[in-house]
């Protein structure tokens, strides 16, 4: 007489805890990305309801007291007006021919501010032949 167990071992895989492990997963990540602020100095940045997406190559921050930050990896440094144009030679030189530039100014910045960044760029284009571009980052529209 063969002795028979009372309790089988099944060979069964149960995928609920894997399932919660994946959405507890899911919702650390996404609650750690909104905290993840893509820019590095706050700025009211003007409304615009165009929308132009382009490849960055750097940014160029001027806040509402008139500061030149140039991003440069993850660290802002900052830049008198008057290195202006050398800086953002030096950060250019790095990237491609036809890279762009980011300016992101205040709202409260005068336009003439603007104009030195790209008379800076306008000028390097001419000295190397390059076709560098000028982008200003703006919010879109709230309805």
């Amino acid at each position: 007489m063969p002795i028979q167990s009372k309790y089988k071992n099944k060979v069964e895989f149960n995928m609920s805890t894997q399932a919660d492990l994946v959405f507890l997963l899911l919702i650390f990540f996404m609650i750690t990305s909104t905290l993840v602020s893509p820019n590095a100095v706050k700025l009211l940045l003007p409304n615009s309801s165009s929308k132009t997406a382009a490849k960055r190559s750097f940014e160029v921050y001027i806040d509402e007291q008139l500061d030149y930050s140039i991003l440069q990896g993850k660290d802002l440094v900052a830049v008198e007006e008057d290195n202006l144009a050398v800086a953002i030679d030096e950060r250019l030189q790095t990237e491609a021919d036809d890279a762009a530039v980011v300016v992101r100014a205040d709202k409260s910045v005068p336009v003439q501010n603007l104009i030195y960044v790209i008379d800076a760029v306008n000028n390097i284009n001419e000295q190397q032949q390059k076709q560098h571009k000028v982008i200003l980052a703006t919010r879109p529209v709230e309805k």
